[in-house]
């Protein structure tokens, strides 16, 4: 009678109500996150006879994918793509979002923040096609150059390389940045901002000593949003990157497909997984420091 009783007190608990709440949505990873990656790590360590996979536990394919100079270089291109799309798309996101934080009357601020998100509307795929017709040979930019008379002929380095790459890409992932800065400057007491100013700071030292530091957390979440997908990005370093742009992840791609080696595609697509955790894990411990030292 009294395991009834506490059972059924239990069920009726917060614990018990919060893990009902949880369950369709951890089954939910767990069905469609955590077992492809789990045989997508079991495949890494297998090996691939042409059409036959050979269950033998190996680690050569790891030792392929970290020793061969074209991999490392891949690799080494993506995180130098990946952090430039990152800090020209936080440097730009920032002063959209203090505007809109800032200058923006209340009232609009809701307008604003959809307006930002227009660009999720449209295919991602249409974005990176009309990047290619702007940067493009005959594009809107080389025209446009041509006719004002700045150039006599168009410009070759616009278009299929990494700029380009790290331009659309930036585009692509900006809504992304605004956003998480926009909430962290959202949450700033302007009494300390009032407070500075009655101190004596000017605007820029209130930036720099009040605004600045208070929405940093942003700014890193911001980072690690952007960061993260960025350098697992395949489809518009195939479409605007060329053969100077291309990064690990259409390398990974070509393993499972036109290679056929699965095997050799897993083992790079975990190098690349662990390599972006440890950064995401180095950003998330810098955040929690710097709040603690606040």
């Amino acid at each position: 009678m009294n395991k009834n009783k506490t059972h059924n007190n239990w069920r009726q608990s917060d614990a018990a109500q919060g893990l009902f709440l949880i369950s369709p949505t951890f089954v939910f990873c767990v069905v469609l996150l955590a077992i492809p990656l789990g045989l997508v790590l079991a495949l890494s360590f297998w090996t691939q006879n042409y059409l036959e996979l050979d269950k033998t536990l190996t680690l050569a394919n790891y030792k392929t994918a970290w020793g061969e100079a074209i991999y490392q270089t891949l690799m080494a291109r993506s995180l130098k793509i990946s952090a430039c799309v990152t800090i020209l798309t936080v440097l730009l996101a920032y002063p959209v979002a203090y505007f809109v934080s800032f200058h923006v009357k209340p009232k609009h601020k809701a307008m604003w923040i959809f307006l930002i998100t227009i660009p999720f509307w449209t295919s991602y795929l249409m974005r990176i096609f009309l990047w290619k017709v702007i940067l493009g040979y005959n594009g809107v930019v080389n025209g446009s150059l041509i006719g004002a008379g700045l150039i006599e002929k168009p410009l070759s380095f616009i278009l299929y390389n990494q700029n380009a790459v790290v331009l659309t890409l930036g585009h692509a992932w900006l809504p992304f940045a605004i956003l998480p800065i926009f909430v962290a400057l959202e949450k700033i007491d302007h009494s300390l901002l009032e407070a500075a100013q009655d101190l004596g700071e000017g605007p820029i030292r209130r930036f720099l000593r009040v605004t600045l530091p208070l929405s940093m957390p942003g700014v890193l979440a911001a980072t690690v949003i952007v960061f993260i997908p960025t350098i697992g990005d395949y489809v518009t370093p195939r479409l605007v990157g060329g053969p100077n742009g291309l990064m690990i992840s259409n390398m990974i791609e070509l393993q499972f497909k036109k290679a056929n080696n699965a095997p050799l595609g897993a083992a790079l697509a975990v190098s690349a997984m662990v390599i972006v955790s440890v950064i995401s894990l180095i950003f998330v411990w810098l955040n929690r420091k710097y709040l603690k030292a606040r």
